[in-house]
């Protein structure tokens, strides 16, 4: 089983479709998906997405893109609603350098109100990151130094400082499409020696769908194709490499749990309130 660990259900790309897309991300081997949270005043439509579907799951934040619209959000506000069974992340949060839709100091400020709530729930930290390598690597450690907390950088497209930047504060990293993409040699190589057991995958669907399928829109099904990529790059069979990142979810993403008799949403072990990596 494949899990794709950040897609976006909630965008209009899917209004209407969302029966058939998870349809077939069930018939892909996608057994299980984390639709992200962009902006907090939206929660609730990307709440009941994931209360509507047994195999969907979702998190609760402010995209770096809207920090300056949602700049008052405060980690107590992430946490209250983090407390919900299906939530079992705090972001997507960051940093944005390329577009810069906000401010730097805002994306930073919310940043690091979103990493106070990772640390305090024990959830994992979405982390965005475009064109801010650095800033990004330096927040990271410098909350990592006032107290442990999980999280992942999606979508990996950085260069190799930041994976082992990461690597070394526990943080796990996301391969999306971008790792299938012919240009894409650099973000290859700077993933090259990240332990197997840092990685994940998946789409950000609706955006960067993977070849073969570039130029259509992404959907979850699609990320049979990039982790079929990763598993030759990484000399392994598709099997194992599934079995490997799947795992590597349930371990970053302990909240939740495989749709089945006596399962539950949220029956997985959970640190609590300062859980380290």
């Amino acid at each position: 089983m494949l899990v794709d660990s950040h897609c976006h259900l909630d965008f209009e790309d899917f209004a209407g479709q969302r029966d058939a897309v998870i349809a077939r991300a069930k018939e892909a081997g996608v057994g299980l998906m984390v639709t992200i949270g962009t902006r907090v005043a939206k929660f609730a439509e990307v709440r009941a997405i994931a209360e509507r579907y047994e195999t969907v799951y979702c998190s609760v934040g402010t995209h770096p893109h809207h920090a300056a619209e949602e700049a008052g959000v405060r980690a107590d506000q992430l946490i209250k609603l983090a407390a919900h069974p299906k939530v079992v992340a705090i972001g997507e949060t960051g940093l944005d350098y390329h577009y810069e839709h906000s401010p730097r100091d805002a994306q930073q400020a919310l940043f690091r109100q979103h990493i106070a709530a990772a640390r305090q729930t024990g959830l994992p930290l979405i982390v965005h990151s475009r064109n801010a390598d650095r800033d990004t690597g330096d927040i990271l450690a410098e909350e990592m130094a006032k107290g442990p907390f999980k999280g992942l950088i999606h979508c990996f497209s950085s260069g190799q400082q930041l994976a082992e930047k990461a690597v070394k504060l526990g943080i796990y990293i996301s391969l999306s499409g971008i790792f299938t993409f012919k240009n894409a040699s650099a973000v290859r190589e700077a993933v090259r020696a990240v332990p197997l057991d840092r990685l994940l995958v998946e789409t950000d669907a609706p955006y960067l769908a993977p070849a073969p399928m570039r130029g259509k829109r992404n959907e979850p099904a699609f990320t049979a194709h990039t982790a079929a990529a990763a598993a030759d790059f990484f000399g392994l069979e598709m099997e194992d490499f599934a079995r490997r990142t799947t795992a590597n979810f349930f371990r970053l993403f302990d909240k939740a749990a495989l749709p089945g008799p006596g399962a539950h949403p949220g029956q997985g072990a959970h640190p609590g309130p300062g859980g380290a990596p």
